[in-house]
């Protein structure tokens, strides 16, 4: 069974994002062995500078490596990334698997996004789509299509 873990930066406070996301562990669980992890995100000021931002995305990356699992396949969730369509995402669940990695750790930034060093070091990026959403909102939307990954690669009607 494939390791998943979701490293989130920030932490859910709005119910309805946290009822969602418990919805889609409880749904994974027959599908991966799943991990969620929150992590704190940098306090800034109102209105912060680029410098600010950047000091804040380097040490949220530093956080991130720390929980990233050894040898997991790292995707980094970040506006450049690349769109997949959910049965392309599918697809790409079965090679990271049939390539060898027992382990997928999928990254979700701040409010800010992402340092460029948790890009550089994700054998994917993704992009869950050109628009703007909440990036609490990206944990259910990410949850939500590993799930109909799973869905597909094994036939079920789930994904229509």
């Amino acid at each position: 069974m494939l390791n998943i873990t979701v490293i989130c930066v920030g932490k859910l406070k709005e119910k309805f994002y946290v009822a969602a996301v418990e919805e889609y562990k409880k749904r994974l669980k027959g599908c991966c062995k799943l991990e969620l992890l929150e992590l704190a995100e940098e306090r800034l000021p109102e209105t912060p500078s680029q410098a600010q931002i950047d000091a804040a995305l380097e040490k949220e990356s530093r956080a991130v490596f720390a929980k990233v699992p050894k040898n997991a396949a790292l995707v980094a969730l970040c506006i450049e990334g690349k769109l997949m369509s959910s049965e392309e995402l599918a697809q790409q669940l079965n090679s990271f698997a049939v390539g060898g990695a027992s382990s997928l750790c999928f990254v979700i930034g701040s409010s800010f996004g992402l340092h460029p060093s948790v890009k550089q070091a994700a054998k994917l990026k993704l992009s869950m789509s050109p628009m703007t959403f909440p990036h609490h909102l990206a944990r259910v939307m990410v949850l939500e299509q590993i799930y109909r990954g799973f869905k597909i690669l094994e036939g079920s009607r789930y994904h229509k």
